[in-house]
């Protein structure tokens, strides 16, 4: 008798929350879209997640997890999304995933995000992002060739921002891609290059003055010169 009774609770709690669950996604879509209002992004966060929760779909998990990203919440982002290379995700996902694995220094898997991007979408902005990647983990090579696709392709109202100051500044992405080109000179021979490399900043400097970026780098491909001009000029036992 007890087991018939727990039986039929349990199959009037089931009956109660398929009932239920047209009205709770109501509320939430309800809720959601006032926390938007107000401008509760934690508050967004919450309805969506309950919304998936309820209804799932790719397209609220993508949108979650857009969230996530554009909160700089990356982590939760990626464990939202994942971070494999699906050739059915949509622009969304690809996006949240690339910018996600760069934001938490994973270059080599967010290449791969970026190259899908690139491929559906080529342009200069997505051009710099896989140079500056390939550069990081030393494929210098895969960094040329997007820097020539960049120099060639950059609109003169293309930037890009930079924040080593505290007062973060825009350059054109045309000089921001000699930029680039300079560091990769550099590291194809850190030794012989370092006046190839210095010659490429100055005239990127003369292209943007305000790249502050520029005189950091300079400075300290010069010392390293110094530096080993005096150690050849050492004696040698």
């Amino acid at each position: 008798m007890k087991r018939f009774l727990m039986l039929a609770l349990v199959a009037g709690c089931f009956q109660l929350n398929a009932q239920s669950s047209p009205d709770l996604i109501k509320h939430y879509e309800a809720y959601y879209n006032q926390m938007k209002t107000q401008g509760d992004m934690q508050g967004v966060i919450n309805a969506m997640t309950h919304l998936n929760v309820l209804s799932p779909s790719v397209a609220r998990q993508d949108t979650l997890a857009y969230i996530y990203m554009s909160e700089g919440k990356y982590v939760q982002a990626l464990n939202t999304i994942g971070i494999e290379r699906n050739v059915g995700d949509s622009d969304i996902a690809v996006e949240v995933k690339a910018l996600s694995l760069k934001s938490v220094k994973r270059p080599a898997l967010a290449i791969g995000h970026f190259e899908e991007l690139f491929k559906r979408n080529p342009n200069a902005l997505i051009a710099y992002e896989l140079a500056e990647l390939n550069l990081q983990i030393q494929k210098l090579d895969e960094a040329l060739k997007h820097i020539n696709y960049g120099l060639a392709n950059a609109k003169e109202d293309m930037t890009k921002a930079f924040y080593e100051t505290q007062k973060p500044y825009q350059v054109s992405l045309k000089a921001a891609f000699m930029y680039l080109n300079a560091l990769v000179v550099y590291n194809q021979d850190t030794k012989a290059n370092i006046d190839k490399a210095v010659d490429i900043l100055d005239a990127t400097q003369k292209t943007a003055p305000n790249f502050n970026l520029i005189q950091l780098t300079k400075s300290e491909l010069l010392r390293q010169k110094q530096a080993l001009t005096q150690a050849a000029a050492q004696p040698k036992n």
